[in-house]
Protein backbone atom coordinates (compact mmCIF):
# COMPACT_ATOMS: atom_id res chain seq x y z
CA UNK A 1 0.00 0.00 0.00
CA UNK A 2 1.67 3.27 -1.30
CA UNK A 3 0.04 6.59 -0.18
CA UNK A 4 1.03 9.58 -3.17
CA UNK A 5 0.40 13.39 -1.61
CA UNK A 6 1.40 16.53 -3.61
CA UNK A 7 3.14 20.01 -2.29
CA UNK A 8 3.91 22.90 -4.65
CA UNK A 9 7.45 23.73 -4.98
CA UNK A 10 7.77 27.91 -5.79
CA UNK A 11 8.95 28.56 -3.02
CA UNK A 12 11.73 25.99 -2.62
CA UNK A 13 15.15 26.87 -3.48
CA UNK A 14 18.04 24.77 -3.40
CA UNK A 15 17.90 20.78 -2.62
CA UNK A 16 14.55 19.43 -0.56
CA UNK A 17 14.95 18.59 2.91
CA UNK A 18 13.03 16.16 5.16
CA UNK A 19 11.37 19.23 6.35
CA UNK A 20 9.98 20.22 2.96
CA UNK A 21 8.89 16.62 2.20
CA UNK A 22 7.14 15.68 4.82
CA UNK A 23 4.93 19.08 5.87
CA UNK A 24 2.58 20.95 3.74
CA UNK A 25 1.98 17.57 1.64
CA UNK A 26 -1.93 17.80 0.07
CA UNK A 27 -3.02 13.35 -0.01
CA UNK A 28 -3.85 12.67 -3.56
CA UNK A 29 -4.96 8.74 -2.70
CA UNK A 30 -3.46 5.02 -2.07
CA UNK A 31 -2.81 3.08 -4.16
CA UNK A 32 -2.76 -1.05 -3.58
CA UNK A 33 -0.12 -3.27 -4.88
CA UNK A 34 -1.52 -6.72 -5.69
CA UNK A 35 1.04 -9.78 -6.55
CA UNK A 36 -1.32 -12.48 -7.23
CA UNK A 37 -0.67 -16.19 -7.27
CA UNK A 38 0.72 -17.48 -10.99
CA UNK A 39 -2.24 -19.65 -12.68
CA UNK A 40 0.68 -22.40 -13.15
CA UNK A 41 1.10 -22.14 -9.08
CA UNK A 42 -2.86 -22.89 -8.44
CA UNK A 43 -2.29 -25.67 -10.95
CA UNK A 44 0.79 -26.90 -9.27
CA UNK A 45 -1.25 -26.88 -6.21
CA UNK A 46 -4.14 -28.57 -6.94
CA UNK A 47 -1.96 -31.77 -8.70
CA UNK A 48 -0.32 -32.20 -5.16
CA UNK A 49 -3.41 -32.34 -3.72
CA UNK A 50 -4.81 -34.50 -6.69
CA UNK A 51 -1.78 -36.91 -5.97
CA UNK A 52 -1.43 -36.72 -2.41
CA UNK A 53 0.94 -34.32 -2.15
CA UNK A 54 0.36 -31.38 0.93
CA UNK A 55 1.55 -28.44 0.03
CA UNK A 56 2.85 -26.16 3.03
CA UNK A 57 3.39 -22.66 3.25
CA UNK A 58 6.46 -21.26 5.33
CA UNK A 59 6.95 -17.97 4.94
CA UNK A 60 8.07 -14.48 6.82
CA UNK A 61 5.14 -13.14 6.17
CA UNK A 62 2.36 -12.23 8.19
CA UNK A 63 -0.31 -14.18 9.19
CA UNK A 64 -3.21 -12.27 7.51
CA UNK A 65 -1.10 -12.09 4.46
CA UNK A 66 0.12 -16.24 4.21
CA UNK A 67 -3.36 -17.29 4.86
CA UNK A 68 -5.30 -15.56 2.10
CA UNK A 69 -2.13 -16.74 -0.15
CA UNK A 70 -3.05 -19.85 1.13
CA UNK A 71 -6.46 -19.30 0.28
CA UNK A 72 -6.00 -18.15 -3.42
CA UNK A 73 -3.59 -21.28 -4.49
CA UNK A 74 -6.13 -24.19 -2.99
CA UNK A 75 -4.29 -25.06 0.37
CA UNK A 76 -6.60 -27.88 2.31
CA UNK A 77 -5.99 -26.59 5.72
CA UNK A 78 -5.96 -22.50 6.03
CA UNK A 79 -8.55 -21.78 8.81
CA UNK A 80 -5.81 -21.24 11.25
CA UNK A 81 -2.19 -19.55 10.24
CA UNK A 82 0.59 -20.75 12.77
CA UNK A 83 3.30 -18.13 13.78
CA UNK A 84 6.73 -18.83 14.30
CA UNK A 85 6.38 -17.84 18.25
CA UNK A 86 4.15 -20.10 18.62
CA UNK A 87 6.21 -23.11 17.34
CA UNK A 88 8.49 -21.73 19.40
CA UNK A 89 6.54 -21.98 22.56
CA UNK A 90 5.35 -26.10 21.27
CA UNK A 91 7.21 -29.30 22.48
CA UNK A 92 7.69 -31.17 19.92
CA UNK A 93 5.54 -33.40 20.36
CA UNK A 94 2.83 -30.84 20.30
CA UNK A 95 4.22 -29.30 16.96
CA UNK A 96 4.01 -32.90 15.57
CA UNK A 97 0.11 -33.56 16.95
CA UNK A 98 -0.80 -30.37 14.85
CA UNK A 99 1.61 -30.49 12.06
CA UNK A 100 -0.82 -32.34 9.61
CA UNK A 101 -3.42 -29.65 10.36
CA UNK A 102 -1.95 -26.70 9.74
CA UNK A 103 -0.80 -25.84 6.11
CA UNK A 104 0.77 -22.00 6.79
CA UNK A 105 3.50 -20.89 8.49
CA UNK A 106 4.00 -17.50 9.02
CA UNK A 107 6.20 -14.84 10.72
CA UNK A 108 8.86 -18.20 10.49
CA UNK A 109 12.71 -18.20 11.45
CA UNK A 110 15.03 -20.79 9.93
CA UNK A 111 14.84 -22.46 13.09
CA UNK A 112 11.31 -23.05 12.72
CA UNK A 113 11.58 -24.32 9.33
CA UNK A 114 14.00 -27.03 10.70
CA UNK A 115 11.88 -27.71 13.38
CA UNK A 116 8.81 -28.50 11.24
CA UNK A 117 10.86 -30.91 9.01
CA UNK A 118 11.77 -33.00 11.32
CA UNK A 119 8.03 -32.84 12.97
CA UNK A 120 6.95 -33.87 9.80
CA UNK A 121 9.31 -36.78 9.15
CA UNK A 122 8.28 -37.73 12.78
CA UNK A 123 5.08 -38.37 11.42
CA UNK A 124 6.19 -40.59 8.79
CA UNK A 125 5.80 -37.61 5.72
CA UNK A 126 8.38 -37.37 3.12
CA UNK A 127 9.16 -33.86 3.06
CA UNK A 128 10.75 -31.93 0.28
CA UNK A 129 11.80 -28.31 1.31
CA UNK A 130 12.89 -25.05 -0.85
CA UNK A 131 14.74 -22.56 0.28
CA UNK A 132 17.06 -19.42 -1.00
CA UNK A 133 18.76 -18.37 1.69
CA UNK A 134 21.94 -19.01 4.17
CA UNK A 135 20.37 -19.87 7.18
CA UNK A 136 17.47 -22.30 5.14
CA UNK A 137 20.72 -25.10 4.89
CA UNK A 138 19.85 -26.87 7.84
CA UNK A 139 16.55 -27.63 6.63
CA UNK A 140 17.57 -28.00 3.36
CA UNK A 141 19.75 -30.58 4.37
CA UNK A 142 17.70 -31.82 7.01
CA UNK A 143 14.37 -32.51 4.56
CA UNK A 144 14.41 -35.64 1.88
CA UNK A 145 14.56 -33.96 -0.83
CA UNK A 146 15.93 -30.33 -0.53
CA UNK A 147 15.11 -27.59 -3.00
CA UNK A 148 17.06 -24.84 -3.96
CA UNK A 149 16.07 -21.39 -5.62
CA UNK A 150 18.49 -21.43 -8.30
CA UNK A 151 18.13 -17.82 -9.82
CA UNK A 152 17.31 -16.01 -6.19
CA UNK A 153 19.00 -18.92 -4.13
CA UNK A 154 22.25 -18.40 -2.39
CA UNK A 155 25.22 -20.65 -3.09
CA UNK A 156 25.48 -21.82 0.58
CA UNK A 157 21.16 -23.42 -0.07
CA UNK A 158 22.20 -24.82 -3.57
CA UNK A 159 25.16 -26.50 -2.15
CA UNK A 160 22.47 -28.03 0.61
CA UNK A 161 19.94 -29.13 -1.43
CA UNK A 162 19.40 -32.59 -3.81
CA UNK A 163 17.72 -30.51 -6.25
CA UNK A 164 17.92 -27.12 -7.58
CA UNK A 165 15.57 -25.31 -9.47
CA UNK A 166 16.46 -23.37 -12.91
CA UNK A 167 13.72 -21.44 -13.12
CA UNK A 168 12.03 -20.62 -9.32
CA UNK A 169 9.06 -22.08 -10.44
CA UNK A 170 7.07 -24.15 -8.05
CA UNK A 171 5.26 -25.82 -10.75
CA UNK A 172 8.52 -27.26 -11.73
CA UNK A 173 8.69 -29.26 -8.67
CA UNK A 174 5.19 -31.26 -9.18
CA UNK A 175 6.23 -31.57 -13.20
CA UNK A 176 9.48 -33.59 -11.45
CA UNK A 177 6.93 -35.64 -9.41
CA UNK A 178 5.34 -36.48 -12.70
CA UNK A 179 8.14 -37.79 -14.75
CA UNK A 180 9.49 -39.29 -11.81
CA UNK A 181 6.81 -41.54 -11.31
CA UNK A 182 6.52 -41.82 -15.14
CA UNK A 183 9.81 -43.63 -14.99
CA UNK A 184 9.10 -45.50 -11.88
CA UNK A 185 6.13 -46.88 -13.85
CA UNK A 186 8.31 -47.33 -16.85
CA UNK A 187 10.51 -49.49 -14.73
CA UNK A 188 7.52 -51.89 -13.25
CA UNK A 189 5.92 -52.20 -16.77
CA UNK A 190 9.41 -52.99 -18.00
CA UNK A 191 9.98 -56.14 -15.25
CA UNK A 192 6.33 -57.31 -15.48
CA UNK A 193 7.22 -57.84 -19.44
CA UNK A 194 10.64 -58.95 -19.40
CA UNK A 195 10.43 -61.82 -16.74
CA UNK A 196 7.03 -63.76 -17.92
CA UNK A 197 9.09 -64.14 -20.90
CA UNK A 198 11.95 -65.75 -18.99
CA UNK A 199 9.49 -67.85 -17.27
CA UNK A 200 7.75 -69.10 -19.96
CA UNK A 201 10.45 -70.26 -21.94
CA UNK A 202 12.37 -71.85 -18.18
CA UNK A 203 9.17 -73.45 -17.36
CA UNK A 204 8.86 -75.34 -20.67
CA UNK A 205 11.80 -76.88 -20.83
CA UNK A 206 12.71 -77.81 -17.12
CA UNK A 207 8.53 -79.24 -17.42
CA UNK A 208 9.68 -81.23 -20.58
CA UNK A 209 13.16 -82.48 -18.46
CA UNK A 210 10.81 -83.57 -15.32
CA UNK A 211 8.83 -85.36 -17.85
CA UNK A 212 11.37 -86.94 -19.88
CA UNK A 213 9.81 -85.45 -23.24
CA UNK A 214 11.38 -83.86 -26.46
CA UNK A 215 12.33 -79.81 -25.25
CA UNK A 216 10.28 -77.42 -27.17
CA UNK A 217 13.13 -74.84 -27.01
CA UNK A 218 16.53 -75.60 -27.60
CA UNK A 219 18.99 -73.51 -25.36
CA UNK A 220 20.42 -71.95 -28.49
CA UNK A 221 16.92 -71.10 -29.02
CA UNK A 222 16.23 -69.58 -25.56
CA UNK A 223 19.13 -67.65 -26.10
CA UNK A 224 17.70 -66.60 -29.38
CA UNK A 225 14.57 -65.32 -27.80
CA UNK A 226 16.32 -63.47 -24.68
CA UNK A 227 18.58 -61.62 -27.48
CA UNK A 228 15.19 -60.49 -29.66
CA UNK A 229 13.07 -59.82 -26.80
CA UNK A 230 15.42 -57.83 -24.99
CA UNK A 231 16.92 -55.50 -28.33
CA UNK A 232 13.51 -54.91 -29.25
CA UNK A 233 10.67 -55.47 -26.99
CA UNK A 234 12.21 -55.17 -24.10
CA UNK A 235 13.14 -51.46 -24.71
CA UNK A 236 9.89 -50.04 -26.30
CA UNK A 237 8.06 -49.81 -22.21
CA UNK A 238 11.09 -47.47 -21.29
CA UNK A 239 9.51 -44.69 -24.34
CA UNK A 240 6.07 -45.09 -23.04
CA UNK A 241 4.19 -41.86 -21.94
CA UNK A 242 2.93 -41.13 -18.10
CA UNK A 243 -0.51 -42.99 -17.60
CA UNK A 244 -3.34 -40.20 -17.64
CA UNK A 245 -4.33 -41.18 -14.37
CA UNK A 246 -0.58 -40.72 -12.75
CA UNK A 247 -1.02 -37.78 -10.88
CA UNK A 248 -4.45 -39.25 -9.26
CA UNK A 249 -2.82 -41.96 -7.67
CA UNK A 250 -1.32 -41.71 -3.93
CA UNK A 251 2.61 -41.85 -3.23
CA UNK A 252 3.90 -44.89 -2.88
CA UNK A 253 5.18 -46.14 0.07
CA UNK A 254 9.13 -45.92 -0.05
CA UNK A 255 9.90 -49.16 1.65
CA UNK A 256 7.57 -50.89 -0.51
CA UNK A 257 9.21 -53.75 -2.80
CA UNK A 258 9.51 -52.95 -6.55
CA UNK A 259 8.40 -56.18 -7.12
CA UNK A 260 5.47 -56.63 -4.91
CA UNK A 261 2.68 -59.13 -5.03
CA UNK A 262 0.43 -58.29 -7.87
CA UNK A 263 3.37 -58.10 -9.90
CA UNK A 264 4.51 -61.73 -9.19
CA UNK A 265 1.35 -62.91 -9.40
CA UNK A 266 1.03 -61.20 -12.98
CA UNK A 267 4.49 -62.65 -14.17
CA UNK A 268 3.43 -66.20 -12.67
CA UNK A 269 0.54 -65.43 -14.49
CA UNK A 270 1.24 -64.54 -17.84
CA UNK A 271 4.29 -67.50 -17.50
CA UNK A 272 1.72 -70.21 -17.58
CA UNK A 273 0.22 -68.86 -20.17
CA UNK A 274 2.49 -68.93 -22.54
CA UNK A 275 3.86 -72.30 -21.41
CA UNK A 276 0.69 -73.05 -22.48
CA UNK A 277 0.88 -71.41 -25.93
CA UNK A 278 4.63 -72.88 -26.16
CA UNK A 279 3.91 -76.65 -25.73
CA UNK A 280 0.18 -76.67 -27.30
CA UNK A 281 2.19 -75.31 -30.74
CA UNK A 282 4.54 -77.64 -30.28
CA UNK A 283 2.52 -80.49 -29.30
CA UNK A 284 0.09 -79.92 -32.18
CA UNK A 285 2.69 -79.61 -34.97
CA UNK A 286 4.66 -82.54 -33.54
CA UNK A 287 1.74 -84.93 -32.47
CA UNK A 288 -1.94 -83.61 -34.90
CA UNK A 289 0.16 -82.72 -38.10
CA UNK A 290 3.07 -84.87 -37.61
CA UNK A 291 5.80 -82.35 -38.36
CA UNK A 292 9.34 -82.61 -37.19
CA UNK A 293 10.92 -81.73 -34.18
CA UNK A 294 12.34 -78.82 -36.15
CA UNK A 295 9.40 -77.68 -37.56
CA UNK A 296 7.64 -77.51 -33.79
CA UNK A 297 9.93 -75.88 -32.49
CA UNK A 298 9.77 -73.31 -35.02
CA UNK A 299 6.29 -72.91 -34.17
CA UNK A 300 6.88 -72.93 -30.31
CA UNK A 301 9.92 -70.17 -30.50
CA UNK A 302 7.56 -67.96 -33.00
CA UNK A 303 4.56 -68.76 -30.66
CA UNK A 304 6.65 -67.67 -27.77
CA UNK A 305 7.57 -64.54 -29.37
CA UNK A 306 4.89 -63.14 -30.44
CA UNK A 307 2.78 -64.01 -27.87
CA UNK A 308 5.72 -61.73 -25.85
CA UNK A 309 4.91 -59.41 -28.24
CA UNK A 310 1.04 -59.80 -27.61
CA UNK A 311 1.73 -59.01 -24.07
CA UNK A 312 4.18 -56.05 -24.80
CA UNK A 313 0.38 -54.05 -25.91
CA UNK A 314 -1.03 -55.40 -22.21
CA UNK A 315 1.83 -53.98 -20.49
CA UNK A 316 1.70 -50.70 -21.42
CA UNK A 317 -1.22 -50.50 -18.69
CA UNK A 318 -0.45 -52.68 -15.65
CA UNK A 319 -4.23 -52.38 -14.58
CA UNK A 320 -6.46 -49.84 -17.00
CA UNK A 321 -7.69 -51.88 -19.77
CA UNK A 322 -6.13 -51.39 -23.28
CA UNK A 323 -9.10 -52.65 -25.17
CA UNK A 324 -9.33 -49.29 -27.54
CA UNK A 325 -7.70 -47.27 -29.80
CA UNK A 326 -5.22 -45.30 -27.79
CA UNK A 327 -4.70 -48.69 -26.00
CA UNK A 328 -3.55 -50.90 -28.75
CA UNK A 329 -2.07 -48.35 -31.31
CA UNK A 330 -1.31 -45.29 -29.03
CA UNK A 331 2.70 -46.33 -28.66
CA UNK A 332 4.72 -46.15 -31.68
CA UNK A 333 8.07 -47.58 -29.73
CA UNK A 334 5.80 -50.47 -29.03
CA UNK A 335 4.39 -50.72 -32.75
CA UNK A 336 8.07 -50.34 -33.92
CA UNK A 337 9.22 -53.10 -32.03
CA UNK A 338 6.95 -55.36 -32.70
CA UNK A 339 7.74 -54.66 -36.53
CA UNK A 340 11.64 -55.23 -36.02
CA UNK A 341 10.49 -58.37 -33.69
CA UNK A 342 8.50 -59.70 -36.51
CA UNK A 343 11.45 -58.75 -39.49
CA UNK A 344 13.87 -60.53 -36.76
CA UNK A 345 11.76 -63.92 -36.87
CA UNK A 346 10.38 -64.03 -40.58
CA UNK A 347 14.38 -64.20 -40.79
CA UNK A 348 15.12 -66.44 -38.26
CA UNK A 349 12.24 -68.88 -39.41
CA UNK A 350 13.03 -69.00 -43.23
CA UNK A 351 16.73 -68.16 -44.14
CA UNK A 352 18.65 -71.25 -44.37
CA UNK A 353 21.46 -69.91 -42.32
CA UNK A 354 19.51 -69.37 -39.75
CA UNK A 355 17.89 -72.85 -39.62
CA UNK A 356 20.96 -74.81 -40.15
CA UNK A 357 22.32 -72.41 -36.61
CA UNK A 358 19.34 -72.55 -34.85
CA UNK A 359 17.41 -75.94 -36.09
CA UNK A 360 14.51 -74.17 -37.12
CA UNK A 361 12.00 -74.98 -40.40
CA UNK A 362 9.86 -72.90 -42.41
CA UNK A 363 6.17 -72.42 -40.97
CA UNK A 364 3.26 -72.76 -43.20
CA UNK A 365 0.41 -69.49 -43.26
CA UNK A 366 -1.65 -72.25 -41.28
CA UNK A 367 0.78 -72.15 -38.71
CA UNK A 368 1.20 -68.32 -38.38
CA UNK A 369 -2.61 -68.26 -38.08
CA UNK A 370 -2.76 -70.66 -35.35
CA UNK A 371 0.25 -68.28 -34.06
CA UNK A 372 -1.69 -65.33 -34.00
CA UNK A 373 -5.13 -66.85 -33.01
CA UNK A 374 -2.97 -68.03 -30.13
CA UNK A 375 -1.57 -64.30 -29.18
CA UNK A 376 -5.21 -62.43 -29.79
CA UNK A 377 -6.16 -65.32 -27.08
CA UNK A 378 -3.27 -64.35 -24.33
CA UNK A 379 -3.81 -60.54 -24.81
CA UNK A 380 -7.47 -61.33 -24.19
CA UNK A 381 -6.94 -63.67 -21.31
CA UNK A 382 -4.62 -60.66 -19.46
CA UNK A 383 -7.18 -57.94 -20.47
CA UNK A 384 -9.37 -60.05 -18.73
CA UNK A 385 -7.47 -60.83 -15.72
CA UNK A 386 -7.48 -56.62 -15.32
CA UNK A 387 -10.65 -56.30 -15.67
CA UNK A 388 -11.53 -58.92 -12.41
CA UNK A 389 -8.95 -57.29 -10.83
CA UNK A 390 -10.43 -53.49 -11.42
CA UNK A 391 -14.10 -55.23 -10.43
CA UNK A 392 -12.73 -56.78 -7.13
CA UNK A 393 -10.12 -54.00 -5.85
CA UNK A 394 -10.91 -50.99 -7.62
CA UNK A 395 -8.82 -49.22 -9.87
CA UNK A 396 -5.78 -48.57 -7.15
CA UNK A 397 -5.09 -52.20 -6.93
CA UNK A 398 -1.72 -52.59 -8.10
CA UNK A 399 -0.37 -49.35 -5.98
CA UNK A 400 -0.90 -51.60 -2.70
CA UNK A 401 1.51 -50.55 -0.41
CA UNK A 402 1.14 -46.75 -0.92
CA UNK A 403 2.22 -43.81 1.52
CA UNK A 404 -0.64 -41.86 3.14
CA UNK A 405 1.22 -38.63 2.86
CA UNK A 406 4.03 -36.83 1.38
CA UNK A 407 4.42 -32.95 2.11
CA UNK A 408 6.24 -30.52 -0.24
CA UNK A 409 7.36 -27.56 2.23
CA UNK A 410 7.53 -24.53 -0.11
CA UNK A 411 9.44 -21.10 1.42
Amino acid sequence: MLALAEKEADDISGELSDEDAEQGLVLLGLVGLLDPPREAAIEAVKQCLEAGIRPVMVTGDHGVTAKAIAEQLGFAHTDRALTGREVEEMSDEQLEECILEIDVFARAAPEHKLRLVKAMQAKGGICAMTGDGVNDGPALKRADVGVAMGIQGTEAAKEAAEMVLADDNFATIVGAIEEGRKVYDNIRKTVTFILPTNGGQGLAIMLAVLAGTLLPVTPLQALWVNMVVAVTLGLALAFEKAEDDIMQRQPRDPSAALLDLFLLWRVVFVSILLLIGVFGMFSWILQVQGGSEELARSGAVNMLVMGSAAYLINSRFLVNSTLSLHGIFGSRPVWIAIGLVVLLQLGWTYIPFMQTVFGSAALSPIHWLVILAGSVVLYLVVELEKFILRKREGSDATHSGRHDEATTSAN
